[in-house]
């Protein structure tokens, strides 16, 4: 069989969509539109891809060769087509008033003043709440930590006369919606605390870079504040070619996807 043949019917093969996982992810995709345009695209490359096996087997002449080749060509424009309609994302994102929300997995330290039996050092429960002496299942999840002082000071006050507590976060995981998650062709994909006036090159640094296989300029923000808008990012250009001016602040809760090369 023709070398040219063989190649493409790996490539069907790889952009085949997974008729097994569809119906579980169908929902998820439908909630975003990256997900839909990344579903399509493959559904449309696999459509092409095995129309360009058909033409290869029935008719291996140069014409149909020259044909074939022009179908290619529409699928890699296809898969650029794909990101390029995303606007670059800004380069001033994070806010002013950003106050940052305790979340499970977060170490705080209670001080309540006048009374060291009372003050601790305890852990967020996965359910969001904490529990200390005289306390039992208080919530502390989405709060900061003088809102969760004032609470505290107030489940208190049936036990002891004017309490005055201090809360202080001692280890940060923070809240899951606002954790910024990276996915796809990055060297050590992961979920980051989110920090104030962070900025995708601290997201890079943490991640390891981007892998040799990454398309990293088709790379996208999935910004889930704005409700889930897409920004386009210059990963390649920030992290293989020093270019600073590709470089933008995050925002909380931000996801920020990888792609491979197609080719």
């Amino acid at each position: 069989m023709h070398q040219g043949l063989i190649l493409v019917k790996r490539c069907a093969t790889a952009f085949k969509p997974n008729r097994e996982i569809l119906p579980s992810t169908e929902a998820r995709l439908a909630s975003s539109s990256l997900g839909f345009r990344y579903y399509y695209v493959r559904c449309l490359h696999h459509a092409l891809l095995s129309n360009l096996i058909q033409e290869l087997t029935m008719h291996p002449t140069s014409s149909r060769l020259i044909s074939c080749t022009k179908c290619l060509v529409l699928v890699a424009a296809l898969a650029l087509g794909a990101c390029a309609s995303h606007p670059q994302a800004p380069a001033n994102a994070a806010t002013a008033d950003y106050s940052y929300k305790i979340g499970p997995g977060d170490t705080l330290n209670i001080v309540v003043w006048r009374n060291p039996e009372l003050s601790m050092s305890v852990p967020v429960r996965p359910d969001g709440k904490i529990s200390a002496p005289l306390i039992d299942d208080l919530g502390a999840m989405g709060k900061d930590s003088t809102t969760l002082a004032r609470d505290i000071e107030k489940e208190l006050a049936k036990f002891i006369r004017d309490p005055v507590v201090t809360v202080i976060v001692t280890g940060f995981v923070g809240p899951y919606s606002e954790q910024i998650r990276v996915v796809g062709a990055a060297a050590k994909p992961q979920i980051l605390a989110y920090k104030q006036k962070m900025t995708i090159l601290d997201v890079m640094i943490a991640v390891g870079g981007i892998t040799d296989f990454a398309d990293g300029n088709r790379a996208t923000i999935l910004r889930t504040a704005e409700n889930n808008a897409q920004y386009r990012v210059r990963l390649k250009d920030l992290v293989k070619n020093g270019d600073v001016s590709a470089n933008v602040e995050m925002k909380p809760g931000d996801v920020v996807i990888i792609p491979q090369s197609w080719f």
